[in-house]
C-alpha cells in the first residue's frame, strides 16, 4: 500500500506506534505530521536515505554524501518527533578504512542531533556485503565512540541468523540496545512460535531492562491483516499485567 495508507492501516489495526524506513524523505512532511497527530501514533524511528547501497556511512569515498544525508534525515526525524534515527553503514568492504569512516560519520550524526542514533547489524543472508553484520561488531564501534545516544537496533532475525542465541546476545549487550525488532526465524515471517518463541523471549528482554517498543519488521506469509493474530497472546499478556 502507499506509505500514507499504511499509517492509516496501522492505526486501524491497533498498533500504538510506528517506525519508518526512508519513506519520509519523499512525502509532504506537513501532511505526514498532521496524520501522525490525528492518529496519535508516535514515531519510534526512521532511516537515513537507503539508496542502492543501503546507506553509505561506512563507504570511504562517500563521506560527503553520507553527512549531507544524515543532516537531512536529522532535520526530518526531529521535525516528526521521532525518537531515533538509524544510520545505515552501506554495502562495502570490511577494513580499517571503512571502520574509521563509519565512526567519523556516526560522530557527525551525534554532534548534529539531539535524538538517539541507531546502528543495526544485518545478516549476510539477507543483505550480502553489508558492512555492519554482527552484534559484536556493532558493540565494538559503540565502545569506540562511547556516547550515551549511540545504541544498537537489535533486529532479532538478523541477530539470530548471524550471532545465535537471542537472550544470550541481549544479555551481553543490554545496555547498548536502543530498539528491538521481531520476526520469525522461519522465512522472516509473522512471529508465531517456532524456532523463536517471543512469548518467552520478549518478557526476558523486559526483565533484563528493556523498556522500549517492539517493532514488527517481518514479511507476512499472506496478507498483513490475515496474519495479525500472532499478537493476540501479547495483548492478553499486557491486559494481565
Amino acid at each position: 500500500m502507499p506509505f500514507i495508507d499504511r499509517i492509516k492501516m496501522a492505526k486501524l489495526h491497533s498498533f500504538n506506534s510506528l517506525e519508518f524506513h526512508d519513506e519520509p524523505h519523499g512525502v509532504n512532511l506537513a501532511e505526514l505530521k498532521k496524520l501522525l497527530l490525528d492518529s496519535e501514533l508516535n514515531v519510534n524511528g526512521m532511516n537515513v536515505r537507503m539508496g542502492n547501497t543501503f546507506g553509505c556511512a561506512a563507504i570511504p569515498d562517500q563521506s560527503d554524501k553520507a553527512q549531507n544525508e544524515i543532516k537531512d534525515a536529522i532535520t526530518i526525524a526531529e521535525d516528526l518527533g521521532a525518537k531515533a534515527l538509524h544510520i545505515l553503514s552501506g554495502v562495502t568492504e570490511r577494513n580499517q578504512n571503512s571502520i574509521n569512516t563509519f565512526i567519523s560519520n556516526l560522530k557527525f550524526a551525534l554532534d548534529n542531533s539531539k535524538i538517539l542514533i541507531l546502528i543495526e547489524p544485518v545478516c549476510e543472508e539477507q543483505l550480502p556485503g553489508y558492512f555492519l553484520r554482527t552484534i559484536n561488531q556493532a558493540a565494538a564501534i559503540i565502545d569506540k565512540i562511547d556516547h550515551p545516544r549511540l545504541k544498537i537496533m537489535f533486529d532479532c532475525y538478523h541477530i539470530y541468523k548471524e550471532s545465535g542465541d537471542l537472550v544470550k546476545n541481549f544479555t551481553n549487550h543490554a545496555h547498548k540496545v536502543g530498539h528491538i525488532q521481531i520476526a520469525a526465524a522461519e522465512n522472516r515471517a509473522e512471529p508465531f512460535p517456532g524456532l523463536l518463541d517471543f512469548s518467552h523471549i520478549l518478557p526476558e528482554f523486559k526483565r533484563l531492562g528493556y523498556q522500549g517498543a517492539f517493532g514488527c519488521e517481518y514479511r507476512p506469509s499472506g496478507s498483513t491483516e490475515s496474519g495479525l493474530n500472532w499478537r493476540d497472546p501479547f495483548f492478553e499478556m499486557e491486559n494481565r499485567e
